[in-house]
């Protein structure tokens, strides 16, 4: 019996949403972020009501949100995509589950395009965008370092269709 819900996210979820994305932060290959977002940050970052969580046993297992690429009008239907599942979750087709409700909610919300900027190296998650229709329009080399070290980006989008 699947036991897994996709739903809303909830301010009572803020906790271990952060503690997933801390997660994320120690894998080196997921954020240039070292340090965790106090939950008021982390709520001013991301779209009020495109966020959703995946609970399982009545624990957050994994999150996806938008935040705003630009401040600019024109822009308003762009939105950046960030998707994490908790280490002792992945591989369970959570993270489609979570992009699924997202697409469908995003476009209704009037978004015409879903961007992510990931990690070259993080070949799952590349893989995991291009399942859900995402394609490859760019690299950034060399963007910024983290840990002293430097990492290029892939930038991959998706139209509403």
């Amino acid at each position: 019996m699947d036991t897994l819900i996709v739903r809303k996210m909830e301010n009572k979820d803020l906790q271990e949403v952060l503690k997933i994305y801390k997660e994320g932060i120690e894998t080196g290959m997921a954020t240039f972020e070292t340090i965790v977002p106090s939950e008021q940050v982390w709520d001013e970052r991301h779209h009020a009501t495109l966020r959703f969580v995946a609970e399982e046993h009545n624990r957050v297992v994994g999150w996806i949100a938008i935040s705003p690429v630009s401040t600019r009008a024109v822009y308003s239907g762009v939105g950046e995509v960030s998707v994490y599942i908790s280490s002792d979750s992945k591989g369970k087709g959570i993270a489609s589950k979570l992009f699924k409700i997202l697409i469908e909610e995003s476009e209704k919300a009037g978004f015409w395009t879903l961007q992510s900027s990931i990690f070259a190296i993080n070949a799952s998650s590349i893989q995991l965008h291009k399942k859900m229709g995402f394609r490859v329009v760019g690299t950034r080399e060399k963007i910024a370092q983290l840990h002293g070290k430097w990492h290029d980006t892939i930038i991959m989008e998706k139209r509403s269709d």
